[in-house]
């Protein structure tokens, strides 16, 4: 608890200003809004030793702005933050029946093209990263995305955090960290979580925080939660085993 209330303090004084663009990817004649926060320190970061690179991903129907305590909560730790929207104008609606996994793989598929898309375009414009050990993170439909695409075996992949991603198995892999944070109030599909064996293996890390709801993993959910889940992310980087997570909640 004393962990906690010292985290708080410092979370509750971060106001990192986001940069927003528009980001053309004329191969496949998308607009990407995208909002892009620098660490609190990055005076730090050079070519020579880069700061790391974390990519947002929003929960369908969620606007790609609307997780501030995650990546205020990443600036503070060294990362540049891109927080991309993945559903524009033209695409079709996210399905809602039938057989989920199949009917949404063309949103996961589209997603994870988006975000190998803009690794791709921002290397060159913001040398001073590691574009080359990314971090995903997304919430519900945005860390599905996040799963798909770590999943494609990309070397640049160094960590996935998702918040209560349902649907897209998390990795297994002894090269890629994963921290899933659930909610209370829907279980994921069968196989999408790591057993734990799976855990133990890989490394991989699931935390449930108590009477959370899945639709308030966001900017508008309540105080207490943004508060854990942003606990959680920056102990996590930081180092802190699965037990210890868990036990910070209790």
């Amino acid at each position: 608890m004393k962990y906690l209330l010292g985290f708080v303090v410092s979370y509750l004084c971060l106001f990192n200003t986001a940069d927003a663009q528009i980001i053309e990817d004329a191969a496949r004649q998308r607009q990407i809004p995208v909002e892009i926060a620098a660490p609190t320190h990055q005076a730090a970061c050079t070519a020579k030793q880069p700061c790391p690179v974390a990519f947002v991903s929003a929960g369908y129907g969620m606007g790609h702005s609307q997780y501030r305590f995650a990546t205020d909560a990443l600036n503070q730790l060294g990362y540049l933050t891109v927080a991309i929207a993945h559903e524009l104008p033209q695409d079709p609606p996210l399905s809602v029946s039938g057989n989920l996994y199949q009917t949404r793989s063309e949103n996961w598929r589209r997603g994870a093209a988006t975000l190998a898309f803009m690794r791709a375009a921002l290397q060159e414009q913001y040398p001073n990263y590691d574009f080359d050990s990314l971090l995903l993170f997304g919430h519900s439909n945005g860390g599905d995305i996040s799963a798909w695409l770590a999943n494609e075996g990309q070397p640049y992949i160094k960590t996935v955090i998702t918040l209560d991603n349902r649907r897209v198995p998390l990795p297994r892999s002894e090269t890629i960290g994963v921290l899933s944070i659930r909610g209370s109030d829907f279980p994921a599909d069968a196989g999408v979580l790591p057993t734990t064996a799976e855990q133990t293996r890989f490394g991989s890390c699931v935390v449930q925080i108590p009477a959370a709801r899945h639709n308030d993993m966001a900017d508008s959910g309540p105080p207490q939660l943004r508060r854990s889940m942003a606990m959680l992310i920056t102990a996590y980087l930081g180092g802190a085993t699965c037990s210890a997570l868990r036990q910070q909640l209790h």
